[in-house]
């Protein structure tokens, strides 16, 4: 293989990039080997969705599965005395920054000729590979937690794919996908390496947002931790082409009733431990145990960043509080606001610093939830 883009496991065997594999053969999670990056001069301007940056994928000439995703706005706000600029991810096709990455995920499975997958999530994820499957003419089955947002469930279905509901939760749900993975095409986000290629370009894009320059932080949710390790591979892609001087801090926000990897960092482990997690209303980031919890915590502590755990008491007023901005994320993007004020009280964040803020997914992606927040609002008089 050379130096031509590769896959690569833990162990450090390495894997053609048009293979149709999901994980190494050691069974662990297959990441795109480091690519030099691209400059503003391979950004092609006349492509009006995050394709613009295909020049940077480690498979430049895919034919894209694209319904637009990417070219989300990026919005001055003010959160805990700062000055903030919030991604809104709501604005991609199904309402969420899974379209990234499914894209990507989904034109590669395309181009090796697949026409049927399985995939498992917790909504958003399932709901975008069912619309970019019904894009490129594939098959989709989806498993996702009974807990699921009914909202999530019906946008697969009216997509076409077919939805079986899982008992007991996300974790559940990961691991009877994987054991189905024998009989279907496996296109699980949370493991195809395809996928995290496309979430990278969210990197290139707030890079350019902010006029070709690098933020200093990027706050982000985080469940399986895909959008920190795609800013991880884009920024650092962006400094090994000479484009920026130095990667963003990353910093993470979990709700504190499933937050294992910010147990895992305060700890100074390499991975997660096994515990028993009660629900949250941030469903988006209920992931017990992290598919690639070793390259999460590795891509947080190299980039100088930090993670902190939200109480579940903080979600319903940091969402009414970005609803009175008017921007209507669902709880498991609101949690970076609770977040910033965190890491802005512990020194992590200042005045001095350009913080971006991603939010993941639209609060219409969880009507039900939204509902709740409401109920619970306390009655004056």
């Amino acid at each position: 293989m050379g130096d031509e883009p590769h896959l690569v496991d833990r162990s450090g065997r390495r894997y053609r990039i048009d293979e149709p594999r999901w994980r190494g053969a050691d069974g662990s999670p297959l990441l795109v080997a480091p690519l030099p990056g691209i400059g503003r001069e391979q950004v092609d301007t006349g492509v009006g969705s995050q394709w613009r940056y295909a020049a940077a994928l480690a498979q430049p000439h895919l034919a894209p599965v694209s319904l637009g995703e990417g070219r989300t706005p990026l919005l001055p706000r003010r959160f805990a005395g700062l000055d903030v600029a919030v991604k809104v991810e709501a604005s991609n096709p199904t309402a969420s920054f899974k379209d990234r990455g499914v894209s990507v995920l989904i034109s590669t499975v395309r181009a090796q000729g697949v026409r049927a997958v399985l995939a498992d999530s917790s909504g958003n994820g399932g709901s975008s590979v069912a619309a970019y499957c019904a894009a490129a003419g594939i098959d989709a089955r989806i498993l996702a937690p009974d807990s699921t947002s009914p909202d999530k469930v019906l946008q697969s279905r009216v997509h076409g794919a077919t939805v079986d509901l899982v008992p007991g939760g996300r974790q559940r749900t990961a691991d009877e996908a994987v054991r189905r993975s024998a009989r279907r095409c496996y296109a699980g986000h949370n493991w195809h390496p395809a996928f995290l290629d496309g979430i990278k370009l969210i990197a290139y894009e707030i890079w350019e947002d902010l006029g070709f320059r690098a933020p200093t932080a990027v706050v982000v949710p985080a469940g399986s931790g895909s959008l920190v390790l795609g800013c991880a591979a884009g920024f650092a892609e962006l400094r090994r082409a000479g484009q920026i001087d130095r990667v963003p801090r990353l910093l993470v926000a979990q709700p504190e009733r499933c937050s294992p990897l910010v147990r895992a960092f305060a700890a100074g482990a390499d991975h997660v431990e096994d515990a028993d997690w009660p629900g949250t209303i941030a469903e988006g980031t209920a992931i017990a145990r992290p598919v690639r919890d070793r390259e999460v915590l590795r891509a947080l502590r190299d980039s100088g960043g930090a993670a902190t755990a939200v109480p579940e008491r903080e979600l319903r007023p940091a969402t009414l509080e970005l609803a009175g901005t008017g921007l209507y994320a669902e709880p498991t993007s609101a949690q970076v606001v609770p977040a910033i004020a965190r890491f802005a009280r512990d020194g992590l964040l200042g005045p001095d610093d350009t913080v971006v803020a991603v939010l993941t997914g639209s609060g219409l992606k969880a009507s039900a939830a939204m509902s709740r927040l409401l109920d619970d609002e306390p009655r004056s008089g």
